[in-house]
């Protein structure tokens, strides 16, 4: 058996879904329960549902052999792990938005940016010579702009629908976020064909197979 992490929240159901098509399924009545720790029914691999930002934090402790997360996150946490796959689920992009369109080219001293993402943005602001406040903000963060907190945030978007609703403007892109397989470094070398099957069944159904 190998453990593996699950991001919950917004890419968990792509993911259940992928791993559906993989072969690999839970059963739904324990999926809607309050349990973080099910087995397939197969009985080969554990799954543990954790909050995005602990999937790193699991595999890279070995608590969980492979993790399936988005590199948001993984960017954010600069953890030390092997990537094998992108999984191509829960597609959006990290943005650096706006009230003012036009507040990065006014020349009005050092900007505040309001984000979850502080090590995403700073890395940002950093390679492009720009000195940056950053406001570190672990939700809500569109409501900076307006109350006066920030002159501009980075975020997660999927449609940019709550930016507008907000009265915010993407005015730059900093990278594209979807799903990854990760995997620990000491899991990949000793328990090498439990993780390889696990690996080959999620790119057979990413390349359209679909496992009995």
């Amino acid at each position: 058996m190998i453990t593996i992490a699950i991001a919950k929240g917004r890419m968990q159901d792509d993911a259940l879904a992928l791993l559906a098509r993989a072969g690999i399924r839970l059963r739904e009545e324990e999926v809607n329960s309050r349990r973080l720790a099910l087995t397939d029914e197969t009985g080969d691999y554990r799954f543990l549902f954790v909050k995005p930002g602990d999937v790193p934090v699991y595999v890279e402790h070995g608590i969980a052999d492979c993790g399936l997360v988005g590199r948001d996150v993984l960017l954010e946490s600069e953890a030390d792990l092997l990537l094998p796959l992108d999984l191509g689920i829960a597609r959006c992009r990290i943005v650096v938005a706006a009230a003012d369109p036009e507040v990065m080219t006014r020349g009005a001293g050092m900007l505040r940016v309001a984000t979850k993402y502080s090590q995403i943005a700073a890395a940002h602001f950093g390679a492009r010579g720009m000195p940056v406040e950053i406001i570190k903000l672990s939700g809500s963060v569109e409501l900076a702009p307006a109350l006066g907190l920030a002159d501009l945030i980075v975020d997660l978007v999927q449609s940019g629908r709550t930016l507008r609703e907000n009265g915010l403007t993407v005015v730059d892109e900093i990278t594209e976020s979807t799903g990854r397989l990760v995997v620990n470094r000491a899991s990949y070398q000793l328990k090498a064909q439990a993780v390889g099957q696990f690996v080959s069944a999620l790119r057979l159904a990413l390349n359209g197979g679909e496992a009995a």
